[in-house]
């Protein structure tokens, strides 16, 4: 049978009408299941995304597409739709894909309870995004119903992050002779980005270079009590402006947009406290501009990794990428590739 793929995004605030119809959208679940959509296609796998208002759309939008596989990207569908679209669509395989490992989705509290539910269900499934997650959510659901077997198959899968393999040729920054330095920290604003520290890291970073910072972040999505971080930086920039450091704001943009922004970094930040695959620190890569991470992102190379609760350690490896932009760009760029052609077979082999 040839298998047919339909993504369905929950729209919300942020997903304004106009994004609709085109690759413009500019949240990372988004552009994570497009991505992976459109490596489906190139691969004669007949796929579709789509973003609905609710759980009353899932439905019609099957019926119109008529898929194999169903892919809820997030965890929005009430365990209990399932009863009535199981009956609707007997044949469908249907697959929730979580794009969170377990502290960032310790904050969702219906999490973990509508997991367990999920999994009771004949060809429903929940899929990870990354090892970790996935490791612990096997466990869980097992020691859910070790006693009282629900299904023979297994119900934990893993359907990891693919990012397409577009780069430009860039091998330095271009900003080395200025008397600024521009560090890119973006993404939603919420505690385990961890952006405080890391404004912290870069200040101390610029002091040495003898440099002014300009700390660039996104505004526009603020969650899980990630005001009271965005205030603390605004303060924290207020009082470093005598030193000429500066913190600089950019509303949510478009997708060519922000990769138009990201190119214009000396070095991109993304030292969370909890990653599954960041997409922005991709982003960056394939702009050219150096990254550092946390150990949390998996395919970053281990020279640019740093603890994210220690400011000092985070300044040195800010320090060595801006020394080796070139062979930091080397060597994540191997990693980035090889990880995307991994995660492109297991989404064939999945699939099959």
């Amino acid at each position: 049978m040839k298998k047919k793929v339909l993504f369905i995004l929950k729209r919300r605030e942020d997903y304004g009408v106009e994004h609709y119809s085109h690759e413009g959208l500019t949240t990372g679940l988004y552009n994570s299941a497009m991505f992976v959509k459109n490596m489906l296609q190139k691969n004669r796998v007949e796929s579709k995304l789509i973003v609905v208002i609710d759980n009353n759309d899932i439905d019609r939008e099957v019926t119109l597409f008529k898929p194999t596989h169903v892919i809820i990207e997030g965890l929005w569908v009430v365990p209990e739709k399932f009863e009535i679209l199981k009956k609707l669509h007997p044949r469908v395989k249907w697959i929730i894909r979580i794009h969170s490992n377990t502290p960032f989705l310790a904050n969702e509290g219906i999490a973990f309870d509508w997991i367990a539910k999920y999994t009771k269900y004949l060809n429903v499934k929940v899929a990870t995004n990354a090892p970790q997650m996935h490791n612990e959510l096997q466990l869980y659901v097992k020691q859910q119903y070790s006693l009282t077997p629900i299904k023979e198959e297994n119900n934990v899968i893993n359907l990891p992050n693919y990012y397409p393999e577009k780069f430009v040729k860039k091998t330095a920054s271009p900003f080395k002779n200025s008397e600024y330095i521009n560090i890119g920290c973006f993404g939603a604003i919420r505690p385990l980005k961890n952006h405080m520290t890391q404004a912290i890291a870069a200040v101390k970073f610029a002091d040495r270079l003898n440099k002014k910072l300009i700390f660039h972040i996104n505004v526009g999505r603020i969650e899980q009590n990630g005001l009271s971080v965005y205030n603390n930086l605004k303060a924290f920039f207020q009082n470093q402006a005598h030193k000429g450091h500066m913190l600089i704001e950019h509303e949510w943009a478009e997708r060519e947009e922000f990769l138009n922004l990201c190119s214009t970094m000396d070095i991109g930040m993304q030292v969370s406290f909890s990653e599954t695959f960041n997409i922005v620190a991709a982003d960056f890569i394939s702009q050219g501009i150096p990254v550092i991470s946390s150990k949390e992102i998996p395919w970053v190379n281990t020279l640019y990794k740093a603890n994210p609760t220690n400011s000092d350690e985070i300044a040195r490896v800010l320090r060595r990428a801006y020394n080796q932009p070139s062979m930091n760009l080397l060597l994540n760029k191997i990693n980035l590739i090889s990880y995307s052609k991994k995660a492109k077979r297991e989404w064939l082999n999945f699939l099959k």
